[in-house]
């Protein structure tokens, strides 16, 4: 019974060593599960690397392809053309303007807006006291000259006879040298207020002033704008009347400044009156302003028309188009340019169905197509119709990667 009895205390003894050795044997084992675990998963916290996709690139899913045309970039010949409101005028360099040459009153007026006059043809009488005055001076200086013309004769006839020495002989002719330039100054004063070379002469023999001056025309044409009336005082620099041969008119045209770069002399035109649609003209353009309006940032062209049965009226309303010569240039459909954030965007194709979405650079549009000016290799493939729904799509799978 002791023996039984030892042998029980001896167990209960050995079981807490038995205990402790299982527990340290399953802690060292979860270590080393740990240990592993965190040899395979690599340094403590670090996770897998992943690779980014790029928010410009998409792939196309198989509901999306069918939307969507895949293309070229074609070539086309290209010539660019613009249009600008354009109108008629007169040509400056057939008018005239037809003014008094003196100050006075309009007493008699022979002339009727739109009337066809020739050179010469009296226009209007002014009666102006000015001419009169001119024509007293050219009289007073015609009796000075002949009175100098007496002197001289009669002190060469006393310095002949010994009376008087050559001075005074020198003096006269001095002095008659004076009234003759006085006769030729106030006779070119009556030219230049008009009066021909008859009336002059008239005035000379007839020593009678005549203080009525009389408006010829200065150029045959039609009379295109009358500005005064009958019983009306006049300056010498108003204008009478505006004659003009109309049987050759300026089209004319402001160009935007913008779009006048290749604006040169002899460029081919094309124009249309709006008074006469479908009637297309054909010509060049004949001046190109040097200078840019500052006002209306605008350069003026202009073309001559021939007017020969004057169905072209100054002042009407025209539109001309302007071509530059035709090249050719690599162009895109519009369906295939996609704008983001101001800047030009087309889609390249990658891989059967991942596309890029790339920045290109582009000029003007002709039609449905746009000029490419950079980005776009010869041979790349490009979604040339749909590249709306496609962005829709990568815009929205960058928002929820987001």
């Amino acid at each position: 019974m002791r023996s039984a009895m030892r042998r029980k205390t001896l167990a209960m003894r050995k079981l807490p060593v038995t205990l402790a050795f299982v527990l340290l044997a399953g802690t060292a084992c979860n270590r080393g599960g740990q240990q592993q675990t965190a040899s395979a998963a690599g340094p403590a916290g670090a996770a897998a690397p992943q690779a980014k996709s790029n928010p410009m690139e998409i792939e196309a899913t198989e509901s999306l392809l069918p939307r969507i045309k895949i293309g070229e970039a074609s070539y086309s010949q290209i010539g660019a053309s613009i249009s600008v409101a354009a109108r008629l005028e007169v040509d400056e360099t057939r008018m005239a303007r037809v003014g008094s040459p003196v100050m006075g009153r309009i007493t008699e007026l022979d002339v009727l807006e739109g009337q066809q006059v020739t050179a010469g043809q009296l226009l209007a009488v002014v009666n102006s006291t000015g001419l009169s005055g001119v024509q007293l001076a050219y009289m007073k200086a015609l009796s000075q000259e002949q009175l100098a013309q007496r002197a001289v004769g009669r002190a060469q006839q006393l310095l002949d006879a010994g009376v008087i020495g050559s001075a005074e002989l020198r003096r006269r002719e001095a002095e008659l040298s004076q009234a003759t330039a006085e006769v030729t100054g106030t006779r070119n004063e009556m030219a230049v207020l008009g009066m021909s070379d008859e009336a002059i002469a008239r005035v000379r023999d007839t020593r009678s002033i005549d203080s009525y001056a009389r408006v010829l025309a200065s150029r045959s044409g039609t009379v295109v704008q009358r500005r005064v009336t009958v019983g009306q005082v006049i300056q010498s620099a108003d204008t009478l009347a505006e004659i003009a041969d109309l049987s050759s008119l300026w089209l004319v045209a402001d160009v935007p400044e913008q779009a006048a770069g290749a604006l040169v002399a002899g460029q081919t035109v094309e124009a249309e009156i709006a008074a006469m649609p479908g009637h297309l003209i054909h010509g060049k353009i004949s001046f190109v302003s040097a200078i840019v309006n500052p006002e209306t940032r605008t350069i003026r062209a202009r073309m001559d028309l021939p007017n020969p049965n004057q169905k072209y009226k100054p002042s009407m309303l025209a539109t001309m188009m302007m071509k530059d010569p035709t090249q050719m240039k690599q162009v895109v459909p519009v369906t295939a340019v996609v704008r983001e954030g101001n800047i030009e965007h087309i889609f390249v194709q990658t891989s059967p169905n991942r596309f890029l979405l790339r920045p290109l650079t582009l000029g003007e549009q002709f039609g449905n197509q746009r000029v490419v000016l950079d980005g776009l290799r010869a041979g790349e493939r490009i979604v040339v119709d749909g590249a709306f729904h496609l962005n829709n799509e990568r815009v929205r799978l960058s928002i929820q990667g987001n």
